[in-house]
């Protein structure tokens, strides 16, 4: 799955720390959900989606195989 958690987060002027701190999940789940390592539930994706001001569709995308 691909995620444009980065960029949005450069766009907001945000860390991964304050990201992870608003969505309460540690630093290392932001992390590893950018890397692409972990697909995060579907309360996690929303909220995600809720602080950039986007629809889950617009910060996930399924790739082919997902």
């Amino acid at each position: 799955m691909k995620n444009t958690i980065k960029v949005e987060r450069a766009k907001l002027n945000i860390t991964q720390a304050e990201l992870a701190e608003r969505v309460s999940v540690s630093r290392q789940t932001i992390n590893t959900i950018e890397a692409g390592k972990y697909v995060p539930s579907t309360v996690l994706a929303l909220k995600i989606a809720a602080v950039f001001g986007a629809s889950v569709n617009e910060v996930f995308e399924l790739e082919e195989g997902d």
